[in-house]
């Protein structure tokens, strides 16, 4: 017995000592942070919690987008202290990504500071309708053929690609720099989640060939993904053979009748298992492909 207690207590010392710099990692991590792309001289990514978002400093002031302050009270104006702290230049705009709170709640600081708000006519449509009390409501609509902002020499694209993870969803590019920012329609590096309730099957894939499409080196994702590490073209072929993989599937077992119980019990998602967030991940898929395939949804 004593021996056991011995083999016991070395086993977790052992355990403490590779577990402790993994938790020690995380908890240096700053729950907000600002980052300068690499390789550009004015583009950044801020940061708070899972959320993030692109803001792009110019001579004549600052294009932001999503503030990122859905539960954070003191978030938007964290993110406009960051943004003080790279450039003493006015926000000139701040552009919705989509009409989904957790993205774009928190502006008011950067409304009080003067700033233009832009988003899809989709989503100030639905923004109007909802009347959420920490949203500010857009004040100019782009339409379904796109808008492109110049403010300081530098382009910003705002462009539309029909349903995805909204309705409303504006794909930004910086042509100069040959970055895309899009939220939540393309995970880097990991299996979507939660965001599969709101999520347009079908199109999504339409979506994603027209952003593989496009004229782009790297994309800013609005949730970090693996390292946080931005995306590459692949990234998106490998998520719309993700979910291609997920749709076919499921195809078979909603046509056997088997939706919702046995098809979610047995959609596997073969091939995907050691992707980052699949355990978590795969409960939404299966329910959204049963949706589509055994409701016609």
């Amino acid at each position: 017995m004593v021996h056991l207690h011995r083999l016991f207590g070395t086993a977790l010392i052992a355990l403490a000592a590779v577990c402790g710099p993994v938790h020690a990692q995380q908890a240096e991590r700053p729950p907000i942070a600002t980052t300068k792309v690499e390789g550009t001289d004015n583009v950044y990514i801020f940061r708070n919690g899972a959320h993030q978002a692109m803001f792009v400093v110019t001579p004549e002031g600052v294009i932001a987008t999503d503030p990122v302050a859905y539960g954070r009270p003191t978030g938007g104006q964290a993110y406009l202290d960051a943004i003080r702290k790279v450039t003493d230049k006015p926000v000139r705009y701040v552009v919705y990504s989509h009409h989904h709170f957790d993205h774009i709640a928190g502006g008011r600081a950067f409304k009080e500071a003067g700033a233009t708000f832009i988003a899809h006519r989709r989503a100030k449509e639905r923004l109007e309708q909802l009347a959420d009390p920490h949203t500010v409501l857009p004040d100019e609509a782009v339409p379904d053929t796109g808008r492109t902002i110049t403010l300081g020499g530098t382009q910003l694209e705002l462009t539309y690609h029909g349903l995805n993870h909204s309705d409303s969803t504006l794909v930004m590019r910086l042509p100069k720099e040959r970055i895309l920012f899009v939220v939540d329609t393309i995970p880097v590096g990991q299996v979507p989640a939660r965001g599969m309730i709101d999520f347009h099957p079908v199109e999504t894939e339409a979506f994603l060939q027209k952003v593989i499409a496009m004229d782009w080196d790297r994309l800013i994702p609005g949730h970090p993904g693996p390292g946080d590490r931005l995306g590459t073209k692949k990234d998106v072929q490998d998520q719309l053979g993700l979910l291609q993989a997920a749709s076919e599937q499921m195809k078979v077992l909603a046509r056997e009748g088997k939706c919702w119980d046995t098809a979610e019990k047995e959609f596997k998602l073969s091939g995907y298992e050691n992707w980052p967030g699949y355990a978590n991940g795969l409960p939404f898929i299966a329910r959204r492909y049963c949706g589509l395939w055994g409701r016609g949804t």
